[in-house]
Parts: structure tokens; sequence; C-alpha cells
């Protein structure tokens, strides 16, 4: 895949970046340059690779899942301007 000047002034279109004649001859090698790195990764065979999720090995510390209520409801509840039977109280919205 190759990029020639049309290729470059849509893409700077579509990214709503102004380039001039000059800036835009210039990016045509460097895009080609780039695509041609890019097909070269495509060449290496990772077959046997394993893939990975992180550069060093990390396990995981997870708690168990225990469903609490959190024993803080006065606390919370403390916080309120209006606390009526240990629930918030609220205006009234609908008539």
């Amino acid at each position: 895949m190759s990029v020639d000047k049309e290729t470059v002034k849509k893409i700077a279109s579509l990214s709503r970046i102004a380039v001039t004649e000059a800036e835009a001859d210039a990016l045509v090698p460097e895009l080609n340059n780039i695509l041609g790195w890019v097909e070269q990764l495509g060449e290496v065979d990772c077959s046997k690779v394993e893939p990975m999720t992180a550069v060093i090995p990390n396990k995981l510390r997870l708690r168990d899942d225990e469903v609490t209520d959190g024993n803080v409801r006065d606390k919370v509840l403390a916080n309120a301007p209006v606390a009526e039977h240990g629930f918030f109280g609220v205006p009234k919205v609908i008539e």
C-alpha cells in the first residue's frame, strides 16, 4: 500500500489539519515509510508466541466477594439534611 499526495490531503482534511503543498509533499514519503514498517510487522511469524497482557508477570490480589451493607447507615444518615425511618428524607415531587 502506498500513499500519494491526494491521500495525504484527504487525511489532513478529515483530521481537520491545515497542510500546505510543501508539507503534503514531505508527508508522502514519511507515511509510506510508516506503512512499510507495518507491512514488515505483518511478515513476522508470531504463531508460537503466547499472548501477553503485561510485560511482567502479574497476579491479581482479589478479595472475597461478600455482600455486606457496610454497617455505616447511621454515619451516612448523619450527613443528610432530613432522615426519616432510616432513609433519606426528600421533598415530595408528584402530587
